[in-house]
C-alpha cells in the first residue's frame, strides 16, 4: 500500500490509495473497443482491449448484485447502502439496503441522501469543465489570475499555478493542507489565507492530495462566475440534470427527511456520529450530499461524453482533461506493475483487461464511505454509498462488480483484501496512544508555571489556562478546550477531535522552555507554539 502522508494521514487520501494499490486504477474495470467495440467504431491501437465484453455480460453482472450487496452488509455489520448501476444510457439498477439510522430503524432506498466525501471532487470537476465553455477561466488559467488573494510559499507558484494544478494535486502543497485547521473551527476564507504558511514539494512534480487546495482553485472559479461555489455548482450540474436531492451545503443535507446518519464503530456496534461531519469549508472537495438516483444521472452524463437529454451539458473538449492522466498519483512498484493516475478530481488508470477506468473513493472516519467506477468503453458505471467510517465495503462492491462486467467472474478475494488494507483507516494517532503512563513519572512544575498564551502563525494562538492543579489547552477561533493530563516531567497529553482524529488518538504536549509542542499538529513542524 502507498505511503501516503508525513504524520497523520487523512481518510480521504487513504482510501484512495487503497484503492489504487490494490487495482493498479482509480476504481475498477473499464471497456474499450477493439474487443467488444461499439457497433460502427474504428478499432484504434489506444482504444483496444485484450478482453471482450459480450453481450449481455451487464445484465449478467447486474443480476448478482443483490447477493453481493446483501452480504456485503451482512458480513461488514455496516448500518446501510444505496448501489446504482446505469449503462447504454439508461439506469439498470438502483436499491437500497439496510437502515439510514440505527437509533430509528428507517430504511434506505434508491433516493436516500448521503454525504459523498471526496466522491465530490469528480462532480466539482464536471462543475469547472462545464462553466469552462462560458469563457474567462481554463484548468490551465493561473488561480492567482482569478483570486488574486491566494497565495503559496513560493512567489514562482502563487503566480503559476494553475485550476488544473490544483484539481490533479501537483500544486506542491503538503498532503491534507489545512484539514487540521478545519478540524479546529477555522473556516474556508481563514484555511485558504494559511496555505501561504505551508512548505511547498516540487510544483507539477509531486503529488500530494489536498482538499484545501482543490478548494482555492474551485473558489476561483466560482468568482469568476459571480457567485459563490454552492450557488455555481447547482445552476450548473445538479439543476440541469435533475439531481434534485444533490447539495454542496450541509445545511440541505440536515434538512432532508430521507439522508442516511453518519455512524461510527464504538465497542463493536455501529452508534450515530456525535457530532455529525460538516464539511462547508471544504465544500468543492468533499461537502455535496446526493443519492444513487441522482448520481445515476450524472454517471450517465460523464459516459455520454459530457451529454444530456439529447444535448451537450459539458464540453467534450473541457471534460477529456478532467479524466485524462495528469498526475501520477500511484507509481508502479515493480516493473510488471500497473501506474495509477489522477486527472481533475478523476482517478484514471487501466484494469487489468486493458480497459481504461475512471472513478473514485469517498471517506470520512464521522461516517461515510462511498465509491464510483466507471468503464467507459462498456458505457456502464456503478456508484455505491455507505454511512459508516470506511472499511472499504464501496470499493469492493464495486471491484466484484466490474470483475463480473469485464471477465465473466470475480478474479480476486476483494472482500480480504479491502477489509485489511482499510484497516490503518481506523488506527488511533499519536505515538502514546494505547500505551499507559509511566508508573513512576518525573513531577510536573507547578501549574501556574506553564499558564500563558503560546503564538503559531497557521494553527493561531495556543491556551494554557491553569485552575488549580489542573491545565487545560485552548485552541482555534473558537477557543475549542482540550483537557491536558500528566505523563511525565514537562509533558503532557490530550485528546485531538475532529474528522481526522480517530478514536483512542492521543496526543503529546511537551513544554521546553518557551515553547510549546503539541505532536498532533506537528505535521511539516508547523506544531511549535512559542510563549508571548
Amino acid at each position: 500500500m502507498s505511503t501516503l502522508r508525513r504524520g497523520w494521514v487523512g481518510p480521504t487520501a487513504m482510501a484512495t490509495a487503497v484503492v489504487l494499490a490494490l487495482t493498479g486504477c482509480g476504481g475498477d474495470g473499464a471497456d474499450s473497443t477493439g474487443a467488444g467495440a461499439p457497433s460502427g467504431s474504428v478499432a484504434m491501437p489506444d482504444r483496444f482491449a485484450g478482453v471482450p465484453i459480450p453481450d449481455g455480460r451487464v445484465d449478467d453482472a447486474v443480476g448478482e448484485l443483490d447477493d453481493l450487496a446483501e452480504g456485503l452488509l451482512t458480513s461488514s455489520g455496516i448500518p446501510g447502502m444505496a448501489v446504482a448501476v446505469v449503462h447504454g444510457g439508461k439506469v439498470l439498477y438502483s436499491k437500497g439496503f439496510g437502515v439510514r439510522d440505527v437509533v430509528t430503524e428507517e430504511k434506505v432506498d434508491p433516493d436516500t441522501v448521503f454525504q459523498l466525501a471526496s466522491l465530490s471532487k469528480p462532480v466539482g470537476a464536471t462543475v469547472v469543465a462545464r462553466r469552462i465553455a462560458a469563457g474567462g477561466v481554463e484548468w490551465d488559467t493561473p488561480v492567482h489570475r482569478l483570486l488574486p488573494s491566494f497565495a503559496l510559499a513560493d512567489p514562482y507558484v502563487t503566480e503559476h499555478v494553475t485550476v488544473g494544478d490544483l484539481y490533479a494535486h501537483r500544486s506542491g502543497l503538503p498532503d491534507h493542507a489545512g484539514d487540521l485547521l478545519e478540524d479546529l473551527g477555522y473556516d474556508r476564507g481563514q484555511i485558504l489565507d494559511r496555505l501561504r504558511l505551508l512548505p511547498l514539494g516540487a510544483f507539477r512534480d509531486s503529488y500530494e492530495y489536498t482538499n484545501f487546495g482543490l478548494t482555492a482553485a474551485a473558489v476561483a472559479v466560482a468568482t469568476v462566475a459571480g457567485t459563490d461555489w454552492e450557488t455555481l455548482s447547482e445552476q450548473t450540474i445538479y439543476r440541469p440534470l435533475g439531481m434534485t436531492s444533490t447539495s454542496s451545503r450541509y445545511a440541505d443535507f440536515a434538512s432532508r427527511a430521507n439522508r442516511a446518519e453518519g455512524h461510527v464503530l464504538v465497542d463493536a456496534k455501529y452508534e450515530p456520529a456525535n457530532p455529525q461531519r460538516q464539511p462547508d469549508a471544504q465544500s468543492p472537495a468533499g461537502g455535496v450530499s446526493s443519492s444513487v438516483s441522482d448520481l445515476a444521472e450524472w454517471m450517465t452524463m460523464v459516459l455520454a461524453n459530457g451529454s444530456a437529454g439529447g444535448s451537450v451539458l459539458v464540453p467534450p473538449e473541457d471534460l477529456l482533461p478532467a479524466i485524462s492522466p495528469q498526475a501520477v498519483s500511484a507509481p508502479p512498484k515493480m516493473p510488471d506493475a500497473r501506474a495509477g493516475f489522477y486527472g481533475f478530481g478523476f482517478n484514471v488508470s487501466d484494469s487489468a483487461s486493458g480497459r481504461v477506468v475512471l472513478g473514485h473513493s469517498g471517506a470520512f472516519s464521522l461516517g461515510a464511505g462511498t465509491a464510483f467506477t466507471l468503464i467507459p468503453s462498456a458505457d456502464v458505471g456503478i456508484v455505491t454509498l455507505t454511512n459508516a467510517a470506511p472499511i472499504g465495503v464501496p470499493e469492493t462492491l464495486n471491484a466484484e462488480f466490474a470483475d463480473l462486467v469485464q471477465f465473466g467472474k470475480i478474479q480476486q478475494d476483494w472482500r480480504s483484501l479491502y477489509r485489511t488494507a482499510f484497516q490503518p483507516l481506523g488506527a488511533p494517532a499519536g505515538v502514546l496512544a494505547g500505551k499507559q503512563p509511566p508508573t513512576d513519572p518525573a513531577p510536573a512544575r507547578p501549574s501556574a508555571s506553564y499558564a500563558g498564551t503560546y503564538d503559531n502563525a497557521y494553527y493561531g494562538p495556543a491556551t494554557v489556562n491553569a485552575t488549580g492543579n489542573s491545565l487545560t489547552l485552548g485552541l482555534g477561533p473558537n477557543n475549542m478546550t482540550f483537557p491536558l493530563e500528566h505523563w511525565d516531567g514537562d509533558t503532557f497529553v490530550f485528546t485531538p477531535a475532529g474528522e481526522n482524529a480517530n478514536h483512542g488518538s492521543v496526543s503529546r504536549a511537551t513544554f521546553d522552555g518557551d515553547k510549546l509542542i503539541l505532536e498532533y499538529y506537528d505535521t511539516d513542524h508547523l506544531g511549535v507554539f512559542t510563549r508571548t
